[in-house]
């Protein structure tokens, strides 16, 4: 028979967390908005600069540079870390914040502070938002912790469990996460999103992006002693903070599921006193160690972990853009946008997703948690699925346009065959008298009606071979004028 699971109350002395926020930009402004950044106070992360190893990630919390280096596989960790802004590849630009603010939901106050911000260009139009808080009180219950991370998370409140919320910063007042990140964090890359709801060219916004929530990451610090239970745990991958009467929550009350849950999603190599949950909207680890014994692994966390976690993301977003653009084709009048999708397909395959992203036992095991929590493999199948659908719309649309030309062409040569390759009528030669084409043979009308159609024939394919050359070449000149 199933066990009642009862809800354990742990406090925590240190919760770090990590919120990430995807949105689309045109491509073609991808340095122009690095640039704008720099102007603005942000600092392009490279590797080589190790002042930037403790500048973002609160105190006392450094990053090895170069562990970040030798962490990846080399063709991944030059994707990651370009030299420059001009390069392709992920273009990262922090910026430091280290201010309080105050969260109220319900009544509950939850005081907490933004150390940095990181604004991600990624590839293919997409780019990330990170935002890196902690909690600035000497000690919090898990529920008051999980409360924080759920509500922040949603950007605009769409149900009521969500509503209530708001953000107090600097004498004014957020009612919602999105106006606090776009109107006082980070306004310098609102007017650089696309916002538009439809698909516009080659890029849109982003209309597959799940319950408009930002993926949550954190490591969550107990104090030492304290035993770490399975309920503790299924709460934090589900981020079950409190209810709206301000109770501790659960998600479910059944013990059995809860241990089904943990087991696939709990990575347990530093049990009993560290475990971390992934879960599709959130990654967070529970620990009970001592300080000395943490600074390596948040390290990791803020570090290795985190790129980690942003390059899987960034893969889920791609994959879901791939199915959610394919499902949108309009097969009749988007011939030449299959063209492209199959080019963006091909391009993302080849040089941006990998199985295998670093050589580290640790970065395997996460990455395999990743692949199987964001559903990356059946996503990927499916749009390699979708590129070969695209492969034979093709081949038959140009089969079917070929067996026709075929056919005209065979025709005018067999009638042009039958006359011995001469069409010319007597009354042709010299000046052409039209008046005498009403009292034509039959055989003449044939041999008039080919050498005219024969005629159009030519002209038509040459102004139409010519017009599609032209136009595509208008389509990718837009395109990238879009992008």
């Amino acid at each position: 028979m199933d066990q009642k699971a009862e809800i354990n109350p742990i406090p925590i002395d240190q919760a770090h967390m990590t919120f990430l926020f995807p949105f689309s930009y045109r491509e073609k402004n991808r340095k122009k908005i690095g640039d704008h950044l720099n102007s603005q106070g942000y600092t392009f992360f490279q590797l080589n600069k190790t002042e930037l190893e403790d500048a973002f990630y609160g105190p006392s919390i450094r990053v090895d540079n170069k562990e970040l280096d030798q962490y990846f596989l080399p063709f991944i960790e030059r994707k990651l870390f370009p030299h420059t802004i001009s390069d392709d590849g992920f273009l990262r630009f922090s910026k430091k914040i280290s201010q309080d603010y105050t969260q109220e939901v319900h009544g509950d106050s939850f005081r907490f502070t933004v150390n940095s911000v990181d604004v991600t260009i990624c590839p293919f139009g997409i780019g990330l938002i990170t935002i890196r808080t902690e909690m600035n009180q000497t000690e919090n219950e898990l529920s008051e912790v999980l409360n924080f991370m759920n509500h922040f998370r949603v950007l605009e409140p769409r149900i009521d469990e969500e509503e209530g919320a708001v953000i107090k910063a600097d004498n004014q007042v957020f009612h919602s996460t999105n106006e606090f990140v776009f109107d006082y964090l980070c306004p310098e890359i609102k007017h650089h999103i696309i916002h538009d709801d439809k698909r516009s060219g080659y890029f849109g916004s982003l209309p597959f992006f799940e319950d408009e929530r930002m993926i949550s990451s954190a490591f969550l610090i107990a104090p030492s002693g304290q035993e770490i239970k399975p309920d503790q745990l299924y709460r934090i991958g589900q981020l079950d903070g409190k209810n709206e009467e301000g109770r501790p929550f659960m998600s479910t009350t059944n013990m059995d599921y809860i241990e089904r849950y943990l087991k696939h999603h709990s990575h347990n190599r530093w049990a009993p006193d560290s475990y971390t949950i992934t879960s599709e909207h959130a990654q967070v680890t529970l620990s009970t160690k001592e300080w000395h014994q943490l600074e390596r692994p948040i390290s990791q966390f803020m570090g290795t972990h985190y790129y980690n976690l942003l390059l899987h993301y960034f893969y889920k977003i791609m994959l879901l853009r791939l199915s959610f653009e394919y499902s949108e084709l309009e097969w009749e009048q988007d011939e030449d946008y299959v063209e492209e999708l199959i080019e963006l397909i091909s391009l993302f395959s080849s040089r941006y997703y990998f199985g295998e992203i670093s050589a580290r036992t640790e970065g395997k095991e996460l990455t395999k948690t990743y692949r199987e929590t964001f559903h990356l493999d059946p996503l990927f199948d499916e749009v390699k699925h979708t590129l070969q659908d695209l492969y034979r719309a093709q081949e038959n649309k140009a089969s079917k346009r070929h067996n026709m030309l075929l056919f005209m062409l065979t025709v005018f040569t067999v009638v042009s065959g039958i006359y011995g390759m001469n069409l010319v009528i007597e009354d042709w030669k010299g000046k052409t008298d039209w008046s005498k084409v009403p009292g034509y043979s039959f055989f003449e009308w044939i041999s008039l009606i080919t050498a005219l159609g024969g005629i159009s024939l030519s002209v038509t394919l040459l102004v139409t071979t010519g017009g599609k050359a032209l136009w595509k070449k208008y389509r990718k000149w837009r395109r990238d004028q879009n992008k």
